[in-house]
């Protein structure tokens, strides 16, 4: 059956397990229906009563006088089993499955339970929300399948927002932040398991309804990632911000690889990644994910981030000023005209530079608001404002305040946060529809996501949308189940050099006799040697690298080499002879497929501690040169590569188009790279006499299954693995 939304509005309801007591769990959701408006059938199933909160019952599915659009199972056990497979075979549409001591406890019976209501449910296309789920609601129709108490706590009322979480704790705990606040929610959906309907796909539904402005989004964990991203497209597409909060974590992807790739590419941060790239903010706790509501709800986008100050205390313009700069916002610096204006408005010894300190005069004059605020909705320097009046109230005409600020918010079209403490003071600007905080602080916060999420949004619109895999093709997250082959360091060299990513110029000797040709060929010492196997990925550690090493030496280096890999009981595959290299910086990029993620790209800075002080960032292919080049920007290293005391500065584009071509390779499934480390990748100087400017001097590539294919290696790919004479 396609689409979901008979679970948002359905025409009836059959309550399996229904209770004459409107506290129990097969009892609230009867007393809600009738309570909240719902305008469809509803059918209580009690075996043993005749009526059920004033409404006729039925002892089984099979004596209701029409069959049920939606089902609540609030039975447990194999009984639950048994009504969803009657519900299936009836042609119900939909269960919402409220029991537990299913898949969530981990033991085969539930987990068996599990799979038989989901059999039951493919022969005849009904979806399952659940179990383990505290239900569903749209306080727009009254549709409250739910048990949830907040429900009965914090009374509904429609608005603009929709919950969606795999949590039920995690549903009616933001769902009561915002009723306490005054803010109406349109779907508070908590769906448990998610055996079948997935919280994402669920929020694509909700996403969908031109009523919804903003969506709240608790997970667990990650599965349903083609519905997550096609919930995120929508959202994009409609202008409405997703806020994020997500728990758990896998324990397979803490596990560290085979190469530094592996071990900075946790779960964690791809799942950054993924939710960045499709404008997802995610945020750090529950009072993160609700903490700029009232922002997302004032109507227009942002057009930028520099923000000015005013308040009535000197104080607070410096905290608050303070907390800008911790949140990487820019004050606003004003025009002469403005600061002339300002000047002539304010009192000789008020301050007319960013942040505007109006001084106590506030308390004499009364106008002072609505003379300054004009001024600076004039300015095109301010994007944002935050307002502090840390005291008011006998004698401060506090109404007057509350309607200046108000009318230059509706005029100007600039966001306004508010600072004050004072419990009934806010409670004045509250109820003009300003969003006000307690503290500075928590307003630069809430004002600091709120933009920046726009921006985030505005660039994920940018971004190119990947196709879904046509399912004949199988799952390509799964392809590398057969095994993985590690390449050696000449093979995975070439491999880089067929994809596009340059690499120095290295040779692969087999035998001490071939040293001295091989430098020669290179242009002469000094030169790197390093000994070559693929059962040596960290060679350093055997002893297996030295720089600088003088064409009198290479012969007796090379023989130790060999020494050494025999020696340690370590495939040996030659040894690599290669230019030396020294770039301005060192950098590195990475890859990896996560078996839940698909493609992960790294980039970085390098070296040998790049697993101790990682300094990265992920992208997920496919990307563009801009956005690499975005991910540099982002990096702690950053503040160097434009060059510092004398040193000259790198090339960004060709560290950005280096990455580029990884992504691109790590998408080729003919190239089926499993995990691909470079590092260092050597930045070399922008506008140099080598170019493209940058050079990859030590990788490590790791293949799903099978042997490296000669169309990635080039020539001389077949006589890789002769051994030395």
């Amino acid at each position: 059956m396609s689409g979901l939304g008979f679970f948002n509005n359905p025409a009836s309801v059959a309550v399996i397990g229904a209770s004459t007591d409107p506290e129990k769990i097969g009892g609230r959701p009867i007393r809600y229906l009738q309570e909240f408006g719902y305008a469809g059938a509803i059918y209580p199933i009690n075996p043993h009563r005749a009526e059920v909160q004033g409404l006729p019952a039925y002892p089984q599915l099979d004596d209701l006088p029409a069959v049920p659009e939606v089902a609540i199972i609030a039975v447990s056990g194999a009984n639950a089993v048994a009504q969803v497979v009657r519900c299936a075979t009836l042609g119900v549409k939909g269960c919402v499955i409220m029991a537990s001591g299913f898949g969530e406890t981990g033991d085969e019976p539930g987990l068996g339970w599990q799979r038989e209501m989901l059999d039951a449910a493919a022969r005849t296309g009904m979806r399952i929300v659940g179990p383990n789920s505290q239900g569903l609601a749209n306080f727009a129709t009254g549709s409250v399948l739910s048990f949830s108490t907040l429900f009965t706590e914090q009374p509904p009322e429609d608005g603009a927002i929709a919950i969606v979480s795999q949590s039920g704790a995690l549903c009616s705990v933001p769902y009561g932040l915002l009723r306490e606040a005054g803010y109406g929610v349109r779907y508070a959906h908590a769906t448990g398991n998610d055996i079948d309907v997935t919280a994402a796909e669920l929020a694509a539904e909700v996403v969908s309804d031109p009523e919804v402005r903003l969506l709240l989004i608790y997970m667990e964990d990650i599965t349903d990632l083609d519905s997550l991203a096609i919930m995120a497209r929508k959202a994009l597409d409609r202008g409405i911000p997703v806020i994020a909060l997500k728990g758990g974590r896998s324990e397979a992807g803490q596990k560290a690889a085979a190469s530094h790739t592996g071990a900075l590419a946790t779960e964690e941060s791809v799942v950054d990644a993924f939710l960045e790239k499709h404008g997802i903010w995610r945020a750090r706790s529950t009072r993160d994910l609700v903490a700029a509501v009232g922002l997302y709800l004032r109507p227009g986008i942002p057009k930028g981030e520099r923000l000015a100050i005013v308040s009535n205390s000197g104080a607070i313009c410096v905290l608050a000023a303070d907390a800008a700069e911790e949140e990487g916002l820019s004050l606003s610096e004003l025009s002469g005209t403005s600061r002339a204006e300002l000047g002539a408005t304010l009192p000789s010894f008020a301050s007319v530079e960013n942040p505007i300190d109006v001084t106590a005069a506030l308390l004499t004059d009364s106008s002072l608001f609505g003379k300054v605020f004009p001024i600076l909705g004039r300015d095109d320097a301010v994007d944002a404002c935050l307002v502090g009046i840390p005291v008011a109230g006998r004698g401060y005409d506090v109404d007057r305040f509350a309607n200046d600020i108000a009318a230059f918010e509706a005029e100007a079209g600039l966001p306004v946060v508010m600072a004050v403490p004072q419990a009934n003071i806010a409670g004045v600007f509250r109820a003009r529809g300003i969003v006000v905080f307690a503290d500075e602080s928590e307003a630069v916060h809430a004002l600091a996501q709120y933009l920046r999420h726009h921006r985030l949004m505005a660039w994920a619109k940018t971004q190119p949308r990947t196709s879904k895999p046509d399912p004949s093709d199988g799952d390509p997250r799964i392809r590398f189940s057969a095994g993985r082959s590690v390449l050696n360091e000449f093979q995975s060299l070439r491999l880089l050099q067929n994809i596009g990513v340059p690499a120095v110029e290295h040779m692969l000797v087999l035998h001490p006799d071939e040293v001295t040709a091989a430098i020669e060929q290179l242009g002469g010492g000094p030169v790197v040697i390093k000994g070559c196997s693929s059962e040596a990925t960290h060679k350093s550690e055997l002893g297996l690298v030295r720089i600088g090493v003088a064409l009198s030496d290479a012969t007796g280096v090379v023989k130790e080499m060999f020494a050494i890999m025999n020696r340690e009981g370590i495939a040996s595959e030659g040894v690599i002879i290669a230019r030396m290299v020294r770039g301005v910086h060192e950098g590195m990029l990475g890859a990896r497929f996560d078996p839940m993620f698909g493609p992960v790209v790294v980039i970085g800075a390098g070296g040998i501690h790049v697993e101790a002080m990682p300094d990265v960032q992920l992208l997920l292919p496919p990307f563009s040169v801009d956005e690499a080049i975005r991910a540099i920007h982002r990096l702690r290293i950053a503040a160097v590569l434009g060059g510092v005391r004398g040193a000259p500065p790198v090339d960004l584009s060709a560290w950005a188009q280096a990455a580029v071509a990884v992504g691109d390779a790590m998408l080729d499934e003919e190239l089926a790279i499993h995990e691909l480390d470079v590092n260092p990748l050597m930045l070399l100087p922008l506008g140099g006499p080598v170019q493209p400017a940058v050079c990859a001097v030590d990788a490590v590539v790791i293949r799903g299954s099978g042997v490296p294919g000669r169309a990635a290696m080039g020539s001389g790919a077949e006589s890789v693995l002769r051994p030395p004479r």
